[in-house]
């Protein structure tokens, strides 16, 4: 009885681990997708002010989203995007 105890209690474990292992791994692949959509997105809103001689530079259109999508894409990784242009606020210039 205690031999199919320790069974249970091993494969119980197994799955634990697993689990913790697939949740870790989902992270990893999360990120990546992340990382990602950080490149794709720059790498768009670099062609629209980069000439290549390979690319046409033709009317590319408005980059809102692309920029709004790295916008979003940075701040999952804690970083944040500023257009303050050295400017400070009439409120922190009022303190």
């Amino acid at each position: 009885m205690e031999g199919k105890q320790e069974e249970k209690k091993g494969i119980l474990g197994k799955l634990k681990d697993a689990a913790e292992d697939q949740e870790h791994q989902n992270q990893i692949l999360g990120t990546f997708v992340r990382l990602g959509v950080v490149i794709w997105s720059g790498f768009i809103i670099t062609l629209n002010y980069v000439e290549l001689p390979m690319i046409k530079k033709g009317s590319s259109g408005d980059i809102t989203f692309p920029a709004s999508i790295f916008t979003g894409a940075l701040a999952t990784f804690g970083l944040t995007t500023s257009n303050s242009n050295g400017k400070k606020d009439s409120k922190e210039k009022a303190t």
